[in-house]
């Protein structure tokens, strides 16, 4: 098996190709790991997601830093593993929506609020093209919004009465790095060599070193008894 460096672009090409992906966040030195779909948008460089509230949504408001990993495995020695460490930015919903109610001290400001001071209806409007633009990106792939709507859903506990509240973000990429794995031709030469004997000769391979091991073994007794 031979592993080797991926490049950059090899690295976001393996992003862009990926639906599903394994998402990393930590509060109070507690890690959490969870699967979800992402989809890349390469114009901007970001990975966006679409959720309901819950405990992942809640970790990363607290802590933004988060890293993403997406892989493929066709076999022990051909694989692929891509890993990105990133930020955390929520997309903010129009004024007036339920998303108001996660507005507090504790909560990272979203995209948008660490902005110069511009016009308000200017800064919506750039709001609201971003969530658009979250919305675009994820519709390319098919169920989009299931993973989300399930979770919710299926939560124990939940309140008869909770709201569905709709959660879009983006992940902004500080670093990725990746490896990938591919045969080794001369294991692959060795094995189809040695192949044609190991089925006709196989047993009788076997039994001389089970025979032999137990003749060493023997001696070596024989030897520490005199």
């Amino acid at each position: 098996m031979i592993i080797r460096e991926m490049s950059r672009d090899e690295c976001l090409r393996m992003l862009a190709g990926a639906r599903f992906a394994r998402l990393a966040c930590a509060h109070e030195n507690q890690p959490y790991v969870v699967p979800v779909s992402l989809a890349y948008h390469q114009a901007s460089g970001c990975l966006y997601g679409f959720t309901t509230p819950g405990q992942k949504i809640e970790w990363m408001r607290a802590n933004p830093l988060v890293c993403v990993e997406v892989d493929e495995i066709a076999a022990y020695d051909d694989w692929v593993s891509v890993i990105a460490q990133g930020r955390y930015e929520e997309l903010s919903q129009t004024p007036g929506s339920d998303d108001e109610r996660f507005q507090d001290e504790r909560r990272p400001h979203p995209f948008g609020d660490a902005m110069p001071a511009w016009a308000a209806d200017n800064r919506q409007r750039l709001i609201d093209d971003e969530r658009e633009r979250a919305w675009q990106v994820l519709q390319t792939h098919p169920m989009w919004w299931e993973p989300g709507c399930t979770v919710w859903a299926a939560r124990a506990h939940r309140d008869a009465i909770e709201p569905y509240i709709q959660v879009f973000y983006r992940i902004l990429i500080d670093r990725v790095t990746g490896r990938k794995a591919t045969p080794d031709a001369r294991e692959t030469i060795s094995s189809a060599v040695q192949a044609p004997h190991a089925g006709r000769w196989g047993w009788l391979r076997r039994t001389l070193t089970h025979v032999d091991f137990h003749r060493h073994s023997r001696n070596v007794s024989d030897k520490l008894q005199s």
